[in-house]
């Protein structure tokens, strides 16, 4: 089967840095997050957006006749 070189030395890098710790998901959290706090000019934050109100949504509790009727 064909392994792409790319994805296979991903793969070997995460596990590389994932034996430093052991594999305990913890300690690795808290590595990530040290580095994370140690440049806190590389975190991209976005203000939160609000969702668009739409009026299908609004008119899916009517009865199909009464979105389709006119009268």
């Amino acid at each position: 089967m064909w392994q792409d070189p790319i994805v296979a030395e991903t793969r070997a890098l995460r596990d590389e840095y994932a034996r430093q710790f052991n594999y305990d998901i913890n300690d690795i959290f808290k590595d990530l997050m040290a580095k994370q706090a140690a440049h806190p000019e590389r975190v991209v934050a976005f203000p939160p957006r609000k969702p668009a109100v739409s009026t299908v949504v609004a008119q899916q509790g009517a009865p199909a006749d009464a979105r389709t009727s006119r009268g």
